[in-house]
């Protein structure tokens, strides 16, 4: 039964994994999400709808894990929340960097799951790669990650955390000092008193380990939450979310997140994508192009970007390029092409496709009227260029997960 002028707490989500201390982590929690968990903490609504304003921008704007830090709580208020709460991060098993300037990292989660994530800096802009799962179900076998097979999804918690771990690494939070707080109901009113300089992590891309529609919800909260102009505020625009080719997700992917959408192609017959994108099997390339031609974002101004590696003697013929532009322009597809030099890893069945022929498959695109740029492969050395990410994290048997949830309860109490 609602009681009247009772506002019911929204709970913290499922996907948040329990901590052994029995602590709440807050990040990856949005505002109404945090709201709710100070609410079941016992703060009354009022309270908690105002802490929780404060906690996020301290969170996502600030990049703040001490509550000891958040100078506009008055002291018992930090203390209490350190009591129940923390904001964490992932934690970084490696940390690489390439010759190029491309940075690459190995987190690892609470569970002990290892994912990676990897940071490309460009004169204009700075990408970060984020990955959706531990390993991936679709077996792309011109993919490393490929080789893995799914442990689990990424939390939104461990999503967002890749973002605020590399705007850490990059010392890309605002700098300076609050206002001093005051203990009353106005103390959130008090002016900044601080600055935030040029950034370099410009754009996202949910292109790093799993496929991001198989992992919808977590994705698409994580993401949002890296929109929230009161937080990261990092624009739609600027997000890239790749999927090879989950079609029942792509309209829900545009209805409810938004964001840029690219495609892994990779083929542009039956045979050869059925050969190297297994999902092709299910979802073929009409479907799957009628469904871009669907897309509800897509225009002249936000076009579809097709990803299509380079395979020698498999999918980079003239032949390929021109059946690549007749089925962009039979589907009326506001589209460009980002043609991908295969990248090499151990066991690989495939060999990149010579640099005269990729000029060549590019020249026969643009002719046609489409963009079809080649990316420079960045971060080879270090195993971090498209298609390299994997980490050493192997599916757990049954009997294994059972234990480990065995153990968790019991150091829950």
């Amino acid at each position: 039964m609602q009681i009247p002028g009772h506002i019911d707490p929204v709970p913290v989500p499922r996907t948040v994994t329990p901590r052994a201390d029995g602590r709440v982590d807050l990040l990856g929690l949005n505002k109404m999400q945090i709201q709710g968990a100070l609410m079941e903490s016992q703060l009354d609504v009022k309270q908690a709808k105002l802490r929780a304003k404060q906690l996020f921008h301290w969170i996502y704007h600030r990049g703040e894990t001490d509550f000891a830090m958040m100078t506009d709580l008055a002291k018992p208020m930090r203390l209490w929340m350190a009591d129940r709460f923390v904001i964490g991060r992932p934690q970084v098993v490696e940390a690489q960097l390439s010759s190029d300037g491309t940075r690459k990292w190995l987190l690892r989660s609470d569970d002990g799951q290892d994912y990676e994530m990897v940071f490309i800096p460009d004169a204009d802009r700075g990408t970060l790669c984020v990955s959706s799962q531990v390993g991936c179900t679709l077996n792309c076998r011109f993919c490393y990650t490929g080789t893995m097979r799914l442990v689990r999804n990424l939390t939104p918690g461990e999503i967002v955390g890749q973002v605020m771990l590399a705007r850490d690494a990059l010392g890309e939070w605002p700098k300076g000092n609050m206002a001093a707080a005051v203990d009353d109901e106005d103390e959130d009113d008090d002016a900044p008193l601080y600055t935030t300089d040029g950034r370099m992590l410009t754009n996202i891309v949910m292109m790093g380990m799993g496929e991001p529609l198989y992992n919808f919800d977590n994705v698409r909260d994580a993401l949002k939450v890296v929109m929230d102009g009161d937080g990261l505020a990092l624009s739609k625009r600027r997000i890239t979310l790749s999927t090879s080719g989950v079609v029942p997700m792509m309209k829900r992917a545009a209805e409810e997140i938004g964001v840029n959408l690219a495609v892994s192609l990779h083929g542009v017959t039956k045979e050869v994508r059925d050969e190297i994108v297994p999902i092709n099997r299910k979802y073929g390339i009409e479907e799957l192009l009628q469904a871009c031609a669907d897309y509800p974002k897509a225009n002249n101004a936000r076009r579809i970007t097709f990803e299509y590696v380079m395979l020698k003697d498999k999918n980079d013929s003239d032949a390929d390029a021109r059946e690549l532009v007749r089925l962009i322009k039979h589907y009326k597809l506001p589209a460009k092409v980002n043609l991908i030099p295969f990248n090499p890893w151990p066991g690989a069945l495939y060999e990149c496709s010579s640099p005269e022929r990729i000029r060549a498959f590019s020249n026969l695109i643009f002719a046609a009227g489409i963009s079809a740029p080649i990316r420079t492969p960045r971060g080879r050395d270090i195993m971090a260029a498209c298609g390299q990410l994997k980490s050493a994290s192997e599916k757990k048997s049954r009997a294994e997960l059972d234990r480990l949830a065995e153990e968790k309860q019991a150091a829950l109490g």
